[in-house]
């Protein structure tokens, strides 16, 4: 899809200088611009780009004086950084804006949906589900009996919903990812063996999640899994049953989540953060990547390590750590001089 400048002008309500009729197809760093591509220029230390791109269409902010000629047609805008970042969400809306139920997908019975469903090729929705409006269902997605999904949510491709699932406005859910498999339970039998526990419970999903791909949400045993508003989690996340995830959380890729541990609002976890079931974690907690949690957590607290404690004390007991053969050392020589 091509836009000139004088269209992206009115989108972003800024001024040309240049050849309003210039076209542009694609977007680039300024530094890798070429014919046909759209680029920005906010932080004046890469100003030297500007004279020597091959893009052809440059958005800058109006405050900015040139030093020599450009090539390219400039749109001048109050705030370029803030301008291009509204247009990537604008051309992003176009590239999703798909409606149509495509061949071959199978839709059962007592399913109903609103306005501008898209349900990709190879698709099955099960029976008695309810969808909203403006819903994307890409190709290969799962959605299982009595699923119910609000307005202007997005599943990409090889999405798998299991039944019972209710997903609120506007979530995001990232392809490979499935929400609502059965939990991790088992019960030990006196021969050794594990004989498995019904998991009978569901997920909820609130509004404005984001679920990165190939993460699992797994459904309670009895009871809910809570997603809470706002949560924003990276791809390849386990959230075991009957976890509860508080509003505004954000989770980096490989943490793990076990059964039934409560994680509190407005907390930042991340990367391969290992969390022990049955705990509770407060809000506004900030947890490193690679730690391991296996206690209870105060709001506000700050932790690394495995087990994790306190970010300070473990940043001071680093810095002994890394010097630890030359303590060690050192006290070796103090008992040879003592004896």
């Amino acid at each position: 899809m091509k836009f000139t400048a004088e269209q992206i002008a009115g989108i972003l309500d800024g001024e040309v200088f240049g050849n309003p009729d210039a076209e542009v197809y694609k977007l680039a760093k300024i530094e890798e611009g070429t014919e046909g591509s759209l680029t920005f220029l906010a932080n004046t230390k890469y100003s030297n780009y500007l004279y020597g791109t091959n893009a052809t269409i440059v958005i800058v902010n109006k405050s900015y004086e040139l030093e020599n000629e450009v090539r390219a047609t400039l749109i001048k805008v109050d705030d370029a950084y803030s301008s291009f970042s509204k247009l990537l969400e604008y051309y992003n809306q176009i590239k999703l804006m798909k409606s149509g139920i495509e061949q071959p997908s199978i839709i059962s019975e007592g399913v109903t949906y609103g306005d501008n469903l898209y349900l990709g090729s190879f698709c099955y929705i099960g029976k008695n589900v309810r969808i909203g409006n403006n819903v994307k269902i890409y190709p290969n997605s799962f959605i299982g009996d009595n699923v119910t999904i609000g307005d202007n949510c997005v599943f990409f491709a090889g999405v798998r919903v299991y039944s019972e699932t209710e997903i609120g406005n506007h979530v995001t859910i990232h392809s490979g990812s499935i929400i609502g498999s059965d939990g991790f339970g088992f019960a030990p039998q006196e021969d050794g063996s594990f004989t498995k526990i019904p998991q009978i419970g569901n997920v909820v999903i609130e509004d404005y999640v984001e679920i990165g791909s190939c993460s699992t949400v797994d459904r309670a045993t009895l009871g809910t899994t809570y997603i809470r508003r706002g949560v924003k989690l990276d791809n390849q996340i386990q959230v075991a049953h009957n976890v509860e995830i508080g509003e505004n959380t954000v989770i980096a890729a490989q943490t793990g989540i076990a059964g039934s541990t409560k994680i509190g609002k407005n907390c930042m976890i991340g990367g391969q953060v290992g969390i022990a079931g049955h705990i509770t974690i407060g809000n506004y907690v900030k947890i490193q990547a690679q730690s391991g949690i296996g206690k209870s957590l105060k709001d506000g607290e700050v932790v690394q390590g495995s087990p994790a404690f306190n970010y300070g004390d473990f940043a001071k007991s680093f810095v002994h750590f890394k010097n630890l053969p030359k303590i060690v050392n050192e006290i070796e020589e103090l008992k040879k001089n003592n004896k």
